[in-house]
């Protein structure tokens, strides 16, 4: 049996008319730079999301860029993070000439931990607090970060929030006086990827920034169209950040479907949980769900042992699976070269969630046998050692 990773031609297939329509609506119109497709779509975004604004960019990681830019962060600024991320956290924090400021993350979460970030800033000196000027929190596979505690500190240091919300459009969060939010909607701004390997991918890059201050739509509106705020009349330099309207119009067309594919998700992440906790598969940690809705873009199991091991040997019998991240950013080449002084054990959860996790086939079109043959296939591996 195969079960790859991820399978986006049996996704198509089920909707390749409605696809090709869309496709054939916005040739037709010859209208592919903004325009109505792309407004709609915004506004889809944004009602989904809980916010009053979306605005579509070119992908998620210059959704994270201009959202840096429209907040003013600039060289020698510091921006908090998590090392253990996706590259493009990082790097467009480090693209403006700023620096990273690197926390760790919740052993059971993999999302950064809002204890080790009030600690952080409380070790610094007054010089590097004055510098402080953001705080990049990640939903991380699919779950929202603890948004409120991480909110209490902003507001303490006047700082922004830019959620990186890549993986987790309709995550949700829950608050002690039981307010729900979605990821995107608790910071100054969320921010989206339509890679096509996401939840609600398209069919090459696209994004989304969220927001619901008028001010900041407007200049991220600007910023989008090289700063442009009239015919010619640009206020700020800004960049090509547009999302097309080709892209727009099919992803409109997977949106109708993103709530019923999320949900399969999660029916298959509780379907692992039966079929790990009737093999026996005890010593192998599953994703733990600690807010409320956890979406599940990846799902990813912890393996104290062998982990390597375990992964060639699902490879080896046609399972995909996948490792994110195998080396935390703060150990990443590129940033050593700029002198940011990071090395191994500084930021122990991360470095033991790199060399111990690993994901799963997760996505909504797998069948129930395909997951009893990957859980079936690890109890093998198992009872082999």
């Amino acid at each position: 049996m195969k079960v790859p990773l991820l399978d986006l031609k049996k996704q198509y297939e089920k909707i390749k008319d409605e696809v090709m329509s869309a496709a054939e609506e916005v040739f037709d119109s010859q209208q592919f730079i903004f325009g109505p497709k792309l407004k709609e779509f915004e506004e889809r975004i944004a009602e989904y999301s809980g916010c009053k604004y979306a605005i579509g960019v070119s992908s998620g990681t210059d959704a994270l860029l201009i959202s840096l830019m429209t907040a003013g962060v600039e060289k020698n600024d510091l921006v908090i993070t998590t090392p253990y991320t996706f590259f493009a956290t990082v790097g467009s924090i480090v693209r403006l000439g700023a620096e990273p400021l690197f926390v760790d993350i919740n052993e059971q979460t993999y999302n950064i931990d809002p204890k080790a970030i009030a600690e952080r800033i409380y070790s610094i000196n007054n010089y590097q607090r004055s510098k402080l000027k953001a705080i990049i929190p990640v939903h991380l596979y699919g779950q929202c970060a603890d948004m409120e505690p991480i909110m209490k500190v902003a507001e303490d240091y006047n700082l922004t929030v830019i959620e990186d919300a890549a993986q987790a459009i309709g995550a949700e969060y829950q608050y002690n006086d039981s307010t729900v939010k979605r990821a995107g909607s608790m910071g100054h701004y969320g921010c989206f990827s339509f890679y096509p390997t996401k939840n609600l991918g398209g069919f090459g890059e696209g994004g989304m920034v969220t927001t619901n201050d008028e001010k900041l739509r407007d200049k991220l509106i600007a910023l989008r169209h090289h700063g442009d705020v009239g015919k010619y009349n640009h206020k700020f330099i800004g960049g090509n950040f547009r999302l097309d309207a080709i892209q727009a119009a099919l992803l409109l067309v997977k949106y109708r479907y993103l709530d019923e594919w999320n949900e399969k998700r999660i029916e298959h992440a509780d379907y692992y949980r039966k079929l790990f906790k009737e093999g026996g598969l005890n010593d192998i940690n599953l994703p733990y769900q600690k807010e409320r809705r956890h979406i599940y873009n990846q799902f990813v199991i912890k393996v104290t042992e062998k982990r390597d091991e375990l992964k060639n040997y699902l490879n080896d019998h046609g399972i995909g699976c996948g490792v994110y991240y195998p080396l935390p950013l703060h150990l990443q080449e590129c940033f050593k070269n700029l002198g940011l002084n990071y090395k191994a054990g500084d930021f122990p959860e991360s470095e033991k969630a790199a060399a111990t996790t690993l994901a799963l086939p997760i996505y909504p079109e797998l069948d129930r046998d395909q997951l009893i043959y990957v859980v079936e296939t690890i109890k093998e591996f198992k009872h082999k050692k």
